[in-house]
């Protein structure tokens, strides 16, 4: 079963433990609590206000238990209702007195959570408090507009930044007949006509990494295992998957590992596949510089292929030196703890930096989305006694806390359109159309080698009769 996080220990050891009705602290932060309470503690009153961390770490986890229009329209009620006296002109009075913090505990919220209030139910809550702030003050229902404007506007964004995505995939997915046969391919433009400068090719990738890190709500990395909301069948207006962005952004490591292999397995002649070997360990190079790991480890990736692994010949013709280094930078024996140390020194590079190119830290991202999900995994939500384990709520909010920062870097570096635009939409080789085309440039070394391009040939040709 589940065991407790690491809490236990530290409870019996020393340090002071104490109970205030449902919540429970230890050494003056909260280890667990009822859901009840945990909601209570959201309300803001005319003297409280829930501090910080606590917004962001509720905010981000709340989800695991209820579905965030569910905690919305409580924590408006509870501040509400908490207001009520009997009398109509002293609730008038104390309400305009909190309303200025509920007007702050949403913003927060809008901000940092802004996808949450793609549920129509989220946008009623909204507008049903700006007409209720509206009764109090001036002043906070100014605030109400202004932040549901920004919010509008940053939906939008999110919205034009999707239909981006999804046209640049279709475009991608169009398969010319040029990448039908190795002949016929020469006439594509391959990666070093159009950029042979590799620390130029690296700011461009960098781009697009930064790009598709800026959309990822905070919360997709706890959506992925939160549950199931009942409503979701509906189609709603803004019903979209609760992921998307984040799939998004792990596709794209995966295009850039194919096109690599594409590029390398395509040229007819050696010396050129060499010469695309060479030029993409360098663009690794300059990523690792950059601080850019999930296009380093992509490229990685894509130059560990099998296709590509197999063509002796041409990694004869390689100096392979700077690339042991970047794989050993990379490796992922005793859980990556060569990244993870790369990481370490990049977090702190980006923590005193002048400049936004020495901000810009990029993480490995599949490691980041496996580390956050056995965060989940290896410890349960629930105590024993049905309270919430916060202690692992804060685990949660300090890895994905950690994303935020490098996700609000601007890059720096100047945007080349033609080579953006060939990352993302050229069309690459499938895992088959890879074989086939390495076996045309280094034929088959055994019969099993001879086997798997027969068989590949044969159905190659049979789905191009088809389509």
């Amino acid at each position: 079963g589940h065991r407790h996080c690491t809490a236990k220990a530290r409870l019996y050891g020393h340090g002071v433990t104490t109970s205030y009705g449902e919540m429970c602290y230890h050494d003056n932060s909260l280890v667990s609590a009822s859901l009840e309470a945990l909601i209570q503690h959201l309300v803001p009153t005319v003297d409280y206000y829930p501090d910080r961390s606590y917004v962001f770490t509720f905010l981000l986890s709340s989800r695991l238990f209820l579905p965030p229009y569910e905690l919305m329209t409580r924590v408006c009620h509870l501040c509400v209702e908490q207001q009520r006296s009997g009398d109509a002109l002293l609730d008038k009075i104390r309400f305009r007195e909190v309303a200025p913090k509920l007007v702050q505990l949403l913003t927060e919220w809008t901000e940092t959570f802004p996808y949450d209030f793609r549920d129509e139910r989220m946008m009623r809550c909204l507008k049903d408090m700006t007409h209720h702030v509206a009764r109090g003050d001036e002043y906070s229902w100014r605030a109400m507009q202004q932040m549901t404007q920004r919010l509008i506007k940053r939906l939008s964004a999110l919205g034009q930044y999707e239909e981006a995505v999804a046209a640049l995939n279709a475009a991608a997915m169009e398969r010319p007949a040029s990448l039908k046969s190795k002949q016929a391919s020469a006439q594509r433009n391959d990666v070093l006509s159009l950029c042979d400068d590799p620390f130029v090719l690296a700011q461009q990738l960098t781009h697009i990494e930064l790009d598709r890190l800026s959309f990822i709500g905070p919360e997709e990395f706890i959506q992925t295992f939160a549950m199931k909301d009942p409503l979701e069948n509906h189609k709603g207006f803004f019903r979209k998957r609760k992921t998307s962005n984040l799939e998004a952004y792990v596709s794209w490591f995966n295009r850039l590992s194919y096109l690599v292999a594409t590029e390398i397995c395509m040229p007819m002649k050696k010396k050129h596949r060499a010469r695309i070997i060479e030029f993409f360990i360098d663009v690794a190079q300059e990523c690792f510089n950059i601080g850019n790991f999930n296009s380093l480890m992509a490229i990685i990736t894509g130059m560990n292929m099998s296709p590509v692994a197999r063509l002796k010949k041409t990694w004869n013709k390689v100096n392979t030196d700077k690339f042991e280094i970047l794989e050993h930078q990379m490796d992922p024996s005793s859980n990556f703890s060569n990244y993870r140390t790369a990481l370490r020194g990049a977090n702190q590079r980006s923590e005193t930096a002048h400049s936004s190119q020495e901000k810009i830290v990029i993480p490995f991202f599949s490691l980041l989305i496996k580390d956050i999900y056995f965060l989940n995994e290896g410890c349960a939500s629930r105590l024993p006694n049905g309270h919430i384990n916060f202690e692992k709520l804060w685990e949660l909010a300090k890895q994905v806390s950690e994303f935020l920062v490098w996700r609000q870097v601007v890059c720096p570096f100047d945007r080349d359109r033609r080579i953006l635009q060939y990352l993302v939409t050229t069309p690459i080789f499938t895992e088959d159309e890879l074989h086939l085309a390495s076996y045309e440039s280094e034929g088959p070394e055994n019969n099993m080698e001879k086997d798997s391009r027969r068989s590949l040939r044969s159905s190659l040709l049979h789905r191009e009769n088809r389509t």
